[in-house]
């Protein structure tokens, strides 16, 4: 049995609490900074309305003191100045009652166009982070957590601190206008409030802090049951759910998974209300004792009927006030749990790939060389590759066969730069790829992953995402369409290169596997400049007959370019210079297709296999 925590001391609780304040004020300092760079006039107009903002119930309680004061003094005078000077101080309290609502409500509309502005500015940090988070980082569970948490809660929790500042900034005038007023008539009535507000905060903090560690706990559950949920509504699952009747069983999985939040978000809500509860009637008590002091002093005449009133009135407000003070400080301490984990995401050290300047190599032919590369993925327990040597000249068609899990794919992210080998290096013409340009590196290699993205877009945009700076270009989709055979599936399409794909948006058309498939190819061939070309498993859902087209296609338009090509058909294979056969992430034969068969080794023994299932 594990031990039970110490108690911390006295001292070492301060401490924390300093710690706890001082991370706070940090977070909220941050988005202070990043709120002034998305919109400074905004801002400061904002800054400006909510000092008014807060100054104006205090001018307000002030008048109605005057007014009820004149207005028993000119009962009992009956002079014309008495009764004329309640109307003036009725008409200004008026006045201010207008300047309130209409401050308040420009203060709602800027603060509204900030909150848009900001929201904006956070969500665009954040895409432009992802795009810098290196690839196996992405393939992550732990990583995909920290994302999820720091998506999921902490962009919006941004947003409440940037209501929050000006909140607090109202509250903290009007207490401060508020307090000076109550002062005047008892010099402890202040310090009676800050100690009867205490409570709420501390009650507000704790309930904070247990609904982040409830997050943060269930953050991977979550991910499970929003993964259900998009099984359960996304087309691509359709068949299959229905099919294997997976509906029902996917609906308890959901349904567990909802009872363990279920049963801990309730705890957690009763205890809340319990705090709430008890905090709220320390807060009532404070303020009826008050009110009965105030009242006792009228009745003896040490206080007038109009202090009374400001007092009840600025008593209320101060209350409110600080109340909101502390609650804007509690709950700065809940949003700054989540704008930790945002800031975490923000600063996250990537280890991606580093990329140098190099826009051509010192050897121009000498084509890519994998030398004693090993790649392992964090936590795995034999590597991917082991010790891979191999070289591919300029010009050279290679391609790469193994069963599933051998590494070829591995291989292909390695050699774009996604991944960076655990040892050894990769070289493309005479430099390792840390010294080429990013952009450079990618601009000279177009890959087709077998797993290739069917976007919810049109066409021509499908085939034109295959090079980012022609992605408008209907010619450059039309030359790659014809290319890579995806010509004759578009003329089908009502609109032709304007057809909208897949079933996310109106009219959306779906195309079959082997017409999505034609479709990513084209993509390859987008890039004019790109001297290699990667194909992994092409053809896969594509019939034979359109296959050998392809690949009679494909050897012609790479006749000056290196061709790399993965597939487990043989039939597709032959055509290369090189064959390697890798397996357990190991280098095991290489030789032309002749050679291998000749050989009778692992590949002789795929190949016949493969063979046999023909006859």
């Amino acid at each position: 049995m594990a031990e039970e925590p110490k108690s911390k001391s006295p001292r070492e609780r301060v401490g924390d609490a300093i710690a706890a304040a001082r991370d706070v004020g940090g977070s909220v300092l941050r988005a202070t900074r990043m709120l002034w760079q998305v919109e400074r006039r905004a801002t400061l107009t904002h800054g400006v309305l909510s000092m008014f903002e807060g100054v104006l119930p205090a001018a307000t309680a002030l008048v109605s003191r005057y007014i009820l004061d004149g207005l028993l003094r000119a009962s009992r005078t009956g002079l014309g100045d008495d009764r004329d000077r309640v109307f003036w101080f009725v008409a200004l309290e008026f006045a201010l009652v207008i300047a309130q609502v209409g401050i308040g409500n420009a203060s709602s509309v800027v603060q509204g166009l900030l909150r848009m502005r900001f929201g904006q500015h956070v969500s665009e940090l954040v895409m432009r982070k992802s795009l810098t988070v290196p690839l196996q980082d992405f393939e992550s569970s732990k990583f995909q957590d920290r994302a999820q948490l720091a998506l999921g809660g902490a962009s919006e929790r941004a947003l409440f601190v940037v209501q929050g500042i000006f909140g607090f900034v109202v509250q903290l005038v009007g207490l401060l206008a508020l307090g000076g007023l109550l002062a005047q008539l008892s010099p402890w009535m202040v310090p009676l409030i800050v100690l009867a507000t205490l409570p709420e905060m501390a009650a507000e903090m704790r309930s904070g802090e247990e609904a982040y560690k409830l997050m943060s706990w269930s953050t991977p559950e979550r991910r499970r049951r929003a993964y259900i949920e998009a099984v359960l509504g996304r087309d691509d699952f359709a068949k299959e759910v229905k099919l294997f009747g997976l509906g029902p069983m996917l609906l308890r999985k959901h349904r567990a998974i909802f009872d363990t939040f279920f049963s801990q978000d309730r705890a957690l809500l009763i205890r809340n209300a319990s705090r709430s509860t008890l905090v709220r009637v320390i807060g009532s008590a404070a303020f009826y004792g008050s009110y009965a002091w105030a009242v006792w002093r009228t009745i003896h005449g040490w206080m007038s009927v109009g202090d009374l009133t400001m007092f009840i009135l600025a008593f209320q407000h101060a209350r409110g006030s600080l109340a909101g003070v502390l609650g804007f400080v509690g709950r700065f301490y809940d949003d700054h749990l989540y704008l930790r984990s945002l800031f975490e995401f923000l600063d996250y050290n990537e280890v991606e790939p580093v990329h140098g300047t190099a826009v051509i190599g010192p050897s121009p032919g000498d084509g890519i060389r994998f030398d004693d590369v090993t790649f392992a993925y964090p936590g795995a327990t034999s590597p991917a590759l082991d010790h891979v040597t191999l070289h591919v000249p300029a010009g050279h068609a290679l391609a790469i066969v193994g069963e599933n899990g051998a590494g070829k794919t591995t291989l292909i992210k390695l050699l774009t730069g996604l991944y960076a080998p655990t040892s050894g290096r990769v070289t493309l013409d005479g430099l390792t790829l840390s010294e080429w340009s990013a952009d450079a590196l990618r601009a000279r290699v177009g890959v087709i992953f077998q797993d290739f993205v069917k976007y919810q877009m049109t066409a021509g945009e499908n085939i034109g995402v295959g090079d980012a700076k022609a992605f408008d270009d209907e010619a450059r989709w039309r030359e790659a369409a014809a290319q890579g055979l995806a010509d004759e599936v578009v003329e089908t399409l009502p609109d032709k290169y304007q057809t909208q794909l897949g079933k996310w948006f109106d009219t959306g058309h779906e195309l079959s596997v082997g017409q999505w498939q034609k479709i990513a190819l084209s993509r390859a061939f987008m890039r004019r400049d790109a001297d290699i070309l990667v194909l992994d498993e092409p053809t896969a859902s594509i019939d034979a007959a359109a296959e050998a087209r392809i690949f009679d296609r494909f050897r012609a338009l790479t006749r000056h370019r290196t061709a790399i090509l993965i597939s487990h058909r043989f039939s597709t294979v032959r055509m290369a210079d090189t064959i390697v056969v890798l397996e357990h992430g190991k280098v095991i034969e290489r030789g032309t297709h002749e050679s291998l068969v000749q050989r009778g080794g692992r590949y002789a023994e795929l190949f016949m296999l493969q063979a046999r299932g023909y006859r």
